[in-house]
């Protein structure tokens, strides 16, 4: 195992992609934070995790992202263990569609939306700027190909897409913001990855053979092709990327 003495955090931490990605940390030596609001599956990962690795480097704590308050004190636990060297915006759902099709209903939907994709990323970066590492602090957002050729369907309705897309332009202004402090910004847009809960029951065989379909590499992606990317984004040698939408789709949306 490669030492290291960073300290990461990952929002979402607790299952699918964003547990995928805090183990891949804690296996190169990072000490990892992972956070959620299901404390009881933040404990779970972060044992399971560290007796993998062999050692108490993941440390869970627990927040709802959407508030303020929670933010407030997670960034407070976060911060007591010095600087952030990586802050990865993972948090995320799809909603449950309008209830009717009143415009409260809908309005109700799409704030849910933007509350839990784009402004759970808002809340904790912000909470944290001042302890990013400078030089060198890679600050990461897990956006999706939604956001790139839109959203269709309950899977990936308007507001996911929306919510998402607004990760993108508030990226690129991070990445001008920060650039002359030494750290990187940049967006990964995964098309479909199975292993996660994010569909929710959803992914029925034939949904995933149309995701399939869509690629240009005849698969689906995995929690582990995501934390691969996440991997090199974050390392000391990606220094020189940054203000980017990096698509990781199979070829499902090609580069623009």
């Amino acid at each position: 195992m490669v030492t290291s003495s960073r300290l990461a955090v990952v929002s979402g931490g607790a299952t699918g992609i964003g547990r995928e990605i805090a183990g891949a940390f804690a296996a190169h030596g990072d000490r990892v934070v992972i956070v959620g609001r299901r404390t009881e599956l933040l404990d779970q990962a972060s044992r399971e995790i560290n007796e993998t690795v062999g050692s108490n480097v993941v440390i869970p704590v627990g927040a709802d992202l959407t508030d303020p308050a929670q933010v407030r004190r997670a960034a407070d636990r976060i911060s007591a263990l010095g600087d952030v060297d990586v802050l990865v915006n993972n948090a995320g759902a799809i909603s449950t569609p309008p209830a009717d099709d009143g415009l409260d209903a809908l309005a109700a939907s799409w704030h849910r939306d933007l509350d839990v994709n784009l402004i759970t990323a808002v809340l904790l970066t912000n909470a944290l700027l001042n302890r990013l590492t400078r030089p060198g602090g890679r600050l990461i957002m897990i956006s999706s190909a939604a956001a790139q050729r839109g959203g269709a369907g309950t899977h990936s309705a308007g507001s996911y897409a929306a919510a998402k897309a607004a990760l993108h332009g508030w990226a690129f202004g991070l990445a001008r913001q920060l650039g002359r402090d030494g750290i990187t910004v940049n967006v990964l847009a995964p098309g479909y990855i199975q292993d996660t809960d994010i569909f929710d029951g959803q992914d029925t065989p034939d949904f995933v053979a149309t995701k399939i379909a869509d690629t240009l590499v005849g698969r689906t992606g995995t929690p582990a092709d995501v934390a691969a990317a996440i991997t090199y984004i974050a390392s000391a040698e990606a220094g020189y990327l940054t203000g980017q939408v990096i698509g990781l789709n199979g070829g499902a949306v090609l580069g623009r």
